[in-house]
């Protein structure tokens, strides 16, 4: 399986709401974080937000 050279991420492909989409283009290029890494933070939020609903 190609990773693209990556040893700790795995690619994936999905499509989200293109406001959502818009808007996150915009925090990236705001605080010069990359999309991955907003993604990641944005994933174990609501993580954590399911996991105390349980």
């Amino acid at each position: 399986m190609d990773k693209r050279g990556l040893k700790n991420r795995k690619p994936i492909s999905n499509a989200i709401d293109i406001n959502l989409s818009e808007q996150l283009d915009e925090l990236a290029k705001n605080t010069k974080i990359p999309k991955s890494k907003l993604l990641d933070e944005a994933i174990e939020l609501l993580l954590k937000q399911y996991k105390n609903k349980q």
